[in-house]
């Protein structure tokens, strides 16, 4: 049987840790059983992007009348957004093609399943019979599905998820009617996309309200855009039964506090309640590795599971689910096992994220609410697109439905606890707010603080006792929100040169 130092499961996040593995000397097993480049670049925040921002310009043409510009009916060439999106998609052979011949590593596409704590399993389309190998340590990054609900007759009926919309089940045009299961980040993206495409589009929503992590004067903000451009919300409502007749699809849906059920003709039926772990499809019951009961993988503060000789990042670990974050981690992970010798964790106190739906919502740290029920002191500031120039050069103005919004949320002494924005580029009004919230992680005392000098000299004793005043730091332990163009700006800072390289 062959052994292996280490064994990467997942090439999403989980290929970050291939080339700092491969130049400590290790050597090298790679697992995946699909596309490579995992979740983000195969069907989930990539792709999407690729509809979503032709969405986006179908919501401002139809606006452009605000600012006195007439355009006419926006006209959709279907086949080049098809065809825009899967060249992305492509992205995941060319990785495919660079890992392979690569000295110290050897790649495994199938499925990779624990047979022991120190064994592995693979199997699939590319092999006439499973092959087993032992590895002295594992990193676990396999991802997340989408959660299928029992709902009656939904299986009869068809439906589409994340995974077979990027694959199978792509539409050859965008069809004209879609009930969408779940108003969550993914539900509330397919929405707006196919709403602005022309699509008839029903969410059914179990909660009150779509967008239940958001800020709640948000999510009334958001659900209330949405039934204003023709989207269907059917929020405290349930997905009770599925079915086909005659007209085609249906989908019925029941009040969540009773009430008479509702029918809802369809051409297809999005299925966006949620995610599950990929846990079970590596088995790691047979590894020892300790679950949640929901099947997420427990890590600690270093990315660590119960077992010494196994770390997971990404998804699987249930920890907000966004590319960025797992990015983070594979930094994290690669730092302790490759790198310094002084350990760091992994902090989520500033998890950035943005829902790419019309309005465009971004979120960092704390809700009002959430502070509140801390038992934290709380002050709030809140403002409108509509009061800025920039706004209303936008063509925003005080009695606009769609006015958009700000919200941030301060403890104590000013401290920054969250901030919130729906409305235009609120990716990118969020992330100073993630910036600013990791300065107060930066300063460390070098020195004993001299307070009298302090006062009388002002800024330089406190240059001298937290060096990273004023520098990129800040911006170098944040999250970037991913895919936003605050990437542009940040991801500089790691093509930084000295004009002596010049020379």
């Amino acid at each position: 049987m062959k052994k292996y130092d280490l064994t990467i499961v997942g090439s999403g996040a989980g290929l970050m840790m291939v080339e700092p593995a491969l130049m400590s000397g290790l050597s090298v097993a790679f697992v995946e059983k699909s596309r490579f480049g995992g979740t983000c670049l195969n069907r989930g925040c990539i792709p999407s992007k690729m509809l979503v921002y032709p969405a986006d310009l179908i919501r401002e043409a139809r606006r452009a009348e605000k600012v006195g510009v007439r355009i006419a009916v926006p006209e959709i060439d279907w086949p080049v957004i098809a065809s825009r999106m899967w060249s992305k998609i492509a992205h995941g052979d060319q990785i495919s093609e660079g890992l392979e011949g690569v000295e110290g590593l050897d790649v495994y596409r199938g499925t990779g399943v624990f047979t022991s704590p120190q064994t592995m399993s693979i199997s699939g389309e590319h092999f006439s019979e499973p092959v087993e190998f032992e590895s002295d340590r594992f990193i676990l990054a396999p991802g997340a599905r989408t959660l299928v609900p029992p709902i009656e007759g939904l299986a009869e009926a068809g439906y589409v998820t994340a995974e077979s919309f990027f694959g199978e089940k792509f539409p050859g045009e965008p069809w004209k009617r879609l009930v969408v299961v779940g108003g969550g980040a993914i539900g509330a993206e397919f929405a707006h996309i196919f709403s602005a495409f022309g699509t008839e589009v029903t969410v059914i929503e179990m909660q009150p309200m779509i967008l239940p992590t958001e800020e709640e004067e948000i999510r009334v903000f958001v659900q209330e855009e949405f039934r204003r451009v023709g989207i269907n919300v059917l929020s405290g409502h349930k997905l009770i039964r599925a079915g086909t007749d005659d007209g085609g699809k249906f989908a019925i849906a029941r009040p969540v506090t009773g009430g008479d059920d509702i029918r809802i003709d369809t051409d297809e039926i999005f299925i966006a309640a949620g995610l599950m772990p990929n846990s079970d499809l590596v088995n790691t019951d047979a590894a020892g590795v300790a679950t949640d009961a929901r099947g997420w993988i427990i890590t600690g503060d270093y990315l660590e599971t119960n077992q010494p000789h196994i770390w997971a990042l990404g998804d699987i670990n249930g920890k907000f689910q966004f590319r960025h974050k797992a990015n983070y981690e594979a930094e994290i992970l690669m730092r302790n096992l490759f790198g310094s010798d002084e350990k760091k964790k992994a902090n989520y106190d500033s998890v950035p994220w943005a829902i790419f739906t019309h309005p465009q919502v971004a979120h960092v740290g704390m809700t009002e609410k959430e502070a509140l029920d801390k038992g934290l002191r709380v002050s709030v500031g809140r403002n409108r697109y509509s009061n800025v120039a920039a706004g209303s050069a936008m063509g925003y103005s005080e009695s606009d439905a769609d006015d958009g919004l700000v919200k941030i949320i301060l403890g104590e002494g000013g401290k920054l606890l969250g901030a919130h924005v729906a409305g235009p580029h609120a990716a990118i009004l969020v992330q100073p707010f993630v910036y600013l919230m990791n300065t107060g992680y930066m300063c460390e005392a070098e020195g004993e603080f001299n307070r009298a000098r302090f006062l009388r000299d002002g800024s330089g004793p406190m240059r001298n006792l937290c060096r990273q005043l004023g520098t990129v730091m800040p911006i170098m332990n944040s999250m970037i929100i991913h895919p936003s163009l605050n990437e542009l700006t940040a991801w500089a800072l790691s093509m930084i040169h000295h004009h002596e390289d010049e020379d």
